[in-house]
């Protein structure tokens, strides 16, 4: 299997941002010939208001039924091409609640999986920035996986990352490959990002995937920076793939027998007591 990563600058201009990302699969499929493409966290709206985010929200529809624009962009890029589609997240609206959600696609823009954000980010950066994720999202609970052609695929959305539990428990539900679309802030991602995308491969054995936000938006009248760096880390913790500046995507191949033989060099799972 082939995965590319799409990294975006997504802003508060829901139409534009789903044009970018028509645009940035389509470039990725003619130049590397992926199986599977991973979008970023918020890849449809990112920025402005609480009021404006939820504006912005899609209700699921029913399996096989007619989703909002970001649903069917993504069901689209995967019927177009042929690929697997990890939809990186949007915000979903249930009700009167909020989340910020995942949306996995089959080649036929067959649904896969759909999963909640577990972990909000609710934080003060280094440089006095608040983050209020809560403000706008509910948290999920479920822990989620999948499968792509015989690939067991888990799913985590950028602050779970800092969680290695969940990381675990994707591990103990079979994960041959975590999924990370983040949008990691400038201020957190330039001493945490990579750190923690090697550790949490390491730890679990699995190929780590991780598509990011890069550049600057506007929240309010305040511009904020992600820090971008998409990548794919291997089991042994190696960077196989990274992003260049700006928009773009980086690919890498997924090699189930490299999985296999650091499992059995290094029996984690056999040895584990606790």
């Amino acid at each position: 299997m082939k995965i590319s990563a799409i990294q975006m600058n997504t802003r508060s201009e829901k139409a534009a941002n789903l044009v970018q990302a028509r645009e940035l699969a389509a470039h990725a499929v003619a130049r590397d010939r992926p199986d599977m493409l991973v979008l970023p966290e918020v890849f449809a709206f990112m920025g402005a208001s609480v009021e404006d985010k939820r504006a912005a929200a899609e209700e699921l529809p029913e399996i096989g039924g007619t989703g909002g624009d970001a649903y069917e962009t993504l069901r689209g890029i995967a019927r177009d091409h042929g690929v697997f589609v990890h939809g990186g997240s949007f915000v979903e609206r249930d009700g009167d609640a909020f989340f910020n959600t995942t949306i996995a696609f089959d080649r036929d823009g067959t649904e896969l999986a759909r999963y909640r954000k577990i972990h909000l980010f609710d934080v003060t950066t280094p440089d006095g920035r608040s983050y209020r994720e809560s403000d706008t999202f509910g948290a999920g609970r479920d822990v989620v996986t999948y499968d792509a052609d015989g690939t067991t695929i888990g799913c985590s959305i950028c602050y779970d990352l800092r969680f290695a539990e969940l990381y675990r428990a994707l591990a103990e539900a079979g994960a041959d490959i975590i999924m990370v679309p983040a949008a990691f802030t400038l201020q957190t991602g330039k001493d945490h990002w990579e750190v923690l995308l090697r550790a949490r491969a390491i730890e679990t054995q699995t190929f780590v995937v991780a598509a990011a936000q890069t550049g600057t938006y506007f929240e309010g009248n305040d511009e904020r920076a992600s820090w971008g760096h998409s990548m794919i880390v291997n089991p042994w913790g190696h960077m196989i793939a990274q992003a260049a500046e700006g928009a773009g995507h980086t690919s890498a191949d997924i090699d189930m027998d490299y999985l296999k033989d650091v499992r059995a060099r290094i029996p984690v799972a056999n040895h584990r007591v606790l």
